[in-house]
């Protein structure tokens, strides 16, 4: 096994939003992804699975630094300005088959 270095996208977004996001990828080339529930608290207050307004999710997609860059770019144009997210880019070795 080789080691590569990539990056993963985490997307912090309200659950309302899964179905969009998910197409979204699909459209912008990522190939798999994994979401799950997410809970706690920012700047906008506490969110849970429970919460009044629906729950948040949390979804990664490991990808190349240029797709990582294309799909932040259409997150802050598309959801930035009227919804609750987060969304960053984090550097991580994986192993792979040669």
């Amino acid at each position: 096994m080789e080691r590569a270095t990539i990056v993963v996208v985490t997307i912090i977004a309200e659950q309302a939003l899964e179905s969009l996001l998910v197409r979204d990828l699909d459209e912008l080339g990522v190939t798999g992804y994994t979401i799950t529930d997410a809970r706690g608290r920012g700047h906008r207050g506490v969110r849970g699975s429970t919460s009044a307004e629906g729950g948040n999710i949390r979804c990664e997609v490991v990808c190349t630094r240029r797709l990582a860059a294309s799909i932040l770019d259409h997150l802050e144009l598309a959801y930035y300005e009227h919804y609750a997210m987060i969304s960053f880019v984090t550097e991580i070795v994986v192993l792979v088959d040669p």
